[in-house]
């Protein structure tokens, strides 16, 4: 009888050791060794049409011949955006996002709304009969060229695909598939690692894109070893409030495209619908003038968007000043209220300030500082700014105005959006043809002269 192989691995990060260990080496978390049974049997996996293994020789850069990279574009037009412009034959893509926010609907509708490719849908985590309900939910036709196959073994999935030979496979979930070669439970370090690489390898040698949907942690990371984030080609996460209808799809990793790309989605009854123009969701219909609120011109990726920015300002009642920020980071704003404080003399110390990017989403382009800093001083004085001024510049410590880049796709949104003026750095003047716009583009170097010329 053949001796049964045990190796250690870590549940956080999925370091692999011989002996048990107390701390892990690579993550230092502490007890999160846990024994799994390795046994490399002879079971069946995925393998090439010739059955035989290719061996690969290096060769020269120059001797390689480049080739473009064919790409199928889907019936989902921020999926493309997000993905680089389409599926790439071959290409593994992972998704991740909490539950119920709506992967299992987004791939789905994929799957349904694809045209002119077989698609084989893997589910682990429901029924047929589940997945047929939401699928008449999504659309009243579906079509007929989308395989559901509810199965977890790997074994049994690779041999529906041999017989189906399907031209996109979607797993869901990647935590509840099992490989006959590791004898641990699914779920495990181990068995994430290896279905994965079977997937992979089937990927690679067919050109078939494979896109897995993989559940998250309290912490927000994806479940499974940090290693599932290097071996797969694209790593797409799905974000939102499960209490608003709005959902985004941003991209992490990418290694076809551009990473920080963002998809913006609207959950309805009938499934999830495309947002063309995520500013008009993002810009507030007032029927007043009110203090507090600013519009900042930020980019997301290649696209730009104008983002509301609403600040309270108000005085602390419990001697210590709050500073609580949502969608934005707190450390930063406390940076711009010190250079309120130093460099325009401002008193805010022993105010409270409350911060709101509207909409529900995280900004993180330093562009709309300027924004920031008006919504907090109109707030702080109790004077509107109209809503026909935007701003799109970054603020330095010393008080200075610093160019952002991408500064012509900026003004063309706010002009397309009917804005009338935008305030932006002087140093972004350079190669700026400010002709062509018909929005009255107005330059700065220093806060004090933005100030100046919003509140006199």
């Amino acid at each position: 009888m053949a001796k049964t192989k045990s190796a250690y691995f870590c549940q956080s990060c999925g370091y692999e050791s011989a002996k048990w260990l107390g701390k892990c080496p690579s993550c230092n978390q502490w007890n999160t060794f846990v024994e799994e049974i390795i046994d490399k049997g002879n079971v069946a996996t995925w393998k090439s049409a010739s059955g035989t293994q290719r061996l690969n020789k290096p060769n020269k850069v120059e001797e390689i011949q480049s080739a473009d990279e064919e790409r199928t574009t889907t019936s989902d037009a921020e999926l493309d955006r997000v993905l680089g412009g389409g599926l790439v034959a071959g290409s593994v893509t992972l998704i991740g996002g909490e539950p119920g926010i709506g992967k299992s609907t987004l791939m789905l509708q994929l799957a349904l709304n694809v045209e002119g490719r077989k698609v084989l849908y893997v589910s682990g985590e429901e029924s047929e009969q589940q997945i047929k309900m939401r699928a008449e939910r999504i659309t009243k036709d579906p079509k007929s060229n989308c395989y559901i196959l509810t199965e977890t073994s790997t074994q049994n999935i690779f041999k529906q695909i041999e017989q189906l030979e399907p031209e996109i496979v979607i797993i869901d979930s990647i935590q509840t598939l099992h490989s006959a070669h590791i004898e641990s439970t699914p779920g495990s370090v181990s068995q994430v690692r290896e279905c994965t690489a079977e997937l992979l390898r089937f990927a690679k040698e067919t050109n078939t894109p494979v896109f897995l949907i993989g559940h998250i942690t309290k912490d927000g990371a994806i479940a499974g070893p940090k290693i599932l984030e290097h071996m797969v080609d694209t790593v797409l996460q799905f974000e939102g409030d499960r209490h608003h209808i709005y959902r985004i799809l941003r991209s992490i990793k990418n290694r076809f495209g551009a990473a920080a790309e963002l998809g913006i989605y609207a959950m309805q009854s009938s499934g999830l619908r495309e947002v063309s123009n995520p500013s008009e969701i993002l810009l507030s219909q007032r029927d007043e003038e009110l203090s507090g609120i600013t519009i900042g011109a930020t980019l997301e990726g290649a696209r730009p968007m104008l983002i509301e920015t609403q600040a309270l300002v108000s005085v602390a009642a419990y001697g210590t000043p709050q500073r609580s920020a949502t969608g934005f980071d707190t450390k930063r704003m406390n940076m711009l209220l010190a250079v309120l404080e130093k460099r325009c003399g401002f008193r805010l110390s022993a105010k409270d300030v409350f911060l709101n990017i509207a909409g529900g989403i995280k900004v993180e382009d330093p562009a709309i500082d300027l924004a920031i800093m008006a919504a907090i001083i109109s707030s702080h004085e109790d004077i509107f700014i109209s809503s026909k001024i935007c701003f799109a510049a970054e603020v330095g410590l010393s008080g200075e105005i610093r160019a952002v880049n991408r500064i012509e796709q900026r003004i063309s949104e706010a002009e397309k959006l009917g804005f009338e003026k935008i305030f932006i750095s002087n140093y972004n003047l350079k190669g700026l043809v400010k002709d062509k716009f018909k929005i009255e583009i107005i330059t700065v170097s220093k806060i004090e002269e933005v100030f100046s010329l919003l509140f006199g």
